[in-house]
């Protein structure tokens, strides 16, 4: 009896063992089906040449993949190049992830945007990332309404944060969007009200774009945006670009600066895509600048690029509704975020 059962146990063993090793890799192979199956829903071709000075940026092996799926709503991308990863948010899971090439995606931090143990509605997680002077994480805290540093070393992330604003004069802020520093080392960012529980929480009676100066005060550059959303500057920092996401009023803005002494000059529309909401999934959202004045810009679509000028070059053509974009490595590579796909896009 007792061989007779050491037998059956070694068999179901045996059995059990080759069922898991099969599990983890029938896995693999459904979301790698899934993902060939997202390509093939996109628009072909992805890259849609609107001028001929796309040229200075896409060449004939320009190409889009998918990198990974299954979030809620994905948000906030950042390549770190000192560990060549890639952070990026789900904003309603309320977690920051990061995917590199060898070891794919897990938890980078959970919660990334919503500290309280008190349940709560709306979009709790971090939206815009960006590092600071010293290589620390800045996080934009959707359900903690607030701008926050991460207390540890990027290498090493925990769920602890200092606030560095939440409030302007007095009132707390809706949900902080995006942010970008200047190269004085002046905080600008946005705050929209789409990260609330409820609209009737909110305590600002606008909806601004805000810089915050390395001497700790707060001012408003504009308190007439809809839905202030993605923010960057242009090379030389003399020109803030600021998305707004209104379906009625879908466009991009143009500022000039004066970044040393926080003073705005003039304000124009950079480019106005409400005609392509009609057609098109997504609006105006995150934006990146590179080295050459190239603004490639989230909207209606996938991504625009634009010319300093305001001439629309391309659309890289992603299928989805898009949130937001971050260059890698190189200026080659852009990394998206696209409804809950994670997406690149290599143009040379």
């Amino acid at each position: 009896m007792k061989s007779n059962t050491l037998f059956v146990f070694l068999v179901a063993l045996l059995i059990t063992s080759f069922f898991s090793s099969c599990q983890p890799r029938k896995e693999k192979m459904e979301k790698a089906e899934k993902m060939e199956k997202a390509l093939k829903k996109m628009n072909d071709p992805a890259f849609e040449i609107l001028d001929e000075e796309a040229y200075k940026i896409f060449d004939v092996n320009a190409q889009l993949e998918v990198l990974d799926s299954g979030y809620i709503w994905t948000e906030g991308p950042l390549w770190l190049k000192a560990t060549n990863q890639l952070l990026f948010n789900d904003i309603p899971a309320n977690k920051t992830y990061v995917w590199s090439e060898s070891e794919g995606t897990k938890v980078y931090l959970s919660p990334s945007g919503y500290t309280s143990d008190l349940s709560r509605n709306g979009e709790p997680g971090a939206n815009g990332l960006v590092l600071n002077a010293e290589g620390k994480l800045i996080l934009c805290q959707h359900g903690d309404r607030r701008v926050a540093l991460m207390n540890a070393p990027i290498e090493s992330p925990t769920s602890d944060f200092t606030t560095i604003v939440d409030n302007y004069k007095g009132e707390k802020f809706s949900s902080p969007n995006d942010a970008t520093f200047s190269k004085h080392g002046n905080l600008y960012f946005t705050d929209p009200p789409y990260g609330l529980s409820n609209p009737e929480d909110q305590e600002t009676s606008f909806n601004g774009v805000y810089r915050f100066s390395k001497d700790g005060n707060l001012t408003v550059i504009d308190s007439t945006l809809t839905r202030p959303n993605g923010i960057a500057f242009s090379p030389d920092h003399k020109t803030l670009y600021v998305a707004n996401s209104d379906p009625n009023l879908a466009i991009w803005m143009k500022y000039n600066m004066n970044d040393k002494t926080g003073i705005q000059g003039s304000k124009t529309i950079f480019f106005n895509a409400t005609e392509y909401t009609k057609t098109d999934k997504g609006l105006p959202d995150g934006l990146k600048v590179n080295s050459q004045g190239y603004v490639f810009a989230t909207g209606p679509g996938g991504v625009w690029v634009f010319n300093p000028d305001g001439k629309a070059l391309a659309r890289i053509k992603t299928g989805q509704a898009t949130s937001n974009c971050a260059f890698g490595a190189s200026e080659n590579v852009l990394y998206l975020t696209a409804d809950d796909y994670i997406m690149r896009a290599t143009f040379q």
